[in-house]
């Protein structure tokens, strides 16, 4: 008597239907088919991997699945701007596949960055070894190293820069102010114009326009006097 088997037959993520064979058409499903990664204890989990040191997929098995969009950086590595939505199920094999074939052409640094109206693909990605190395209001940066050898990807920025501007007149008398915010607020103390330099600002820039801000008068930058 002829064993009868079960098989979850997906039509959709997240849903399937038994789909009913010997136990000799079993054995060759199971031995040609290619299965989805999806969770076993819940269908909207993401699936859990760790690439390092994984054996490289089989070329044929990249060129079935296909890869992520990538270019190449200055440095060795590749960028993935994931600016079209995706879900996991189709993302995770997807990154599966580009990380096997970058570590087959001897890519270092992976950056991947997901804007935040994907906020769904941090959790799959971080699951496949990537960590996070910076955001802003609008996406998150994250990064993987491929090689075995030490992780030479530069750390984020980790601070900002700062002003204080000394102006002095024709008549040699020097320019100070009251902070009606901030620290100094309601102190009664005299001090230099100080601020912030914007991203991308030239710091000889960001000294004439504090200074505008603060007091409405013009200056002419001369020279950086110290760094602290």
């Amino acid at each position: 008597m002829q064993q009868i088997y079960a098989l979850p037959f997906f039509i959709l993520p997240g849903t399937y239907f038994p789909l009913f064979c010997t136990e000799s058409t079993f054995a060759a499903l199971v031995s040609t088919c290619y299965r989805l990664p999806i969770s076993r204890r819940n269908m909207s989990s993401p699936p859990t991997s760790v690439l390092k040191g994984q054996t490289a997929l089989p070329t044929d098995k990249v060129q079935q699945i296909g890869l992520l969009n990538a270019v190449n950086d200055k440095y060795g590595g590749v960028v993935v701007d994931m600016k079209e939505p995706m879900d996991f199920h189709i993302y995770v094999p997807l990154l599966r596949a580009s990380i096997s074939q970058w570590r087959q052409q001897g890519k270092k640094g992976v950056w991947i960055k997901l804007p935040i109206q994907q906020a769904n693909l941090v959790e799959p990605t971080v699951k496949e070894g990537f960590r996070y190395h910076h955001a802003e209001s609008n996406y998150l940066m994250l990064v993987y190293w491929i090689p075995d050898s030490p992780d030479t990807l530069p750390a984020n920025a980790s601070h900002i820069v700062g002003i204080g501007a000394f102006v002095m007149n024709n008549k040699r008398e020097v320019l100070v102010v009251k902070e009606k915010h901030g620290y100094f607020k309601g102190k009664d103390a005299w001090k230099f114009p100080t601020g912030v330099v914007n991203q991308g600002e030239d710091i000889c820039a960001a000294a004439i326009r504090e200074v505008k801000e603060e007091t409405g008068i013009d200056t002419e930058f001369m020279e950086i006097l110290a760094f602290k």
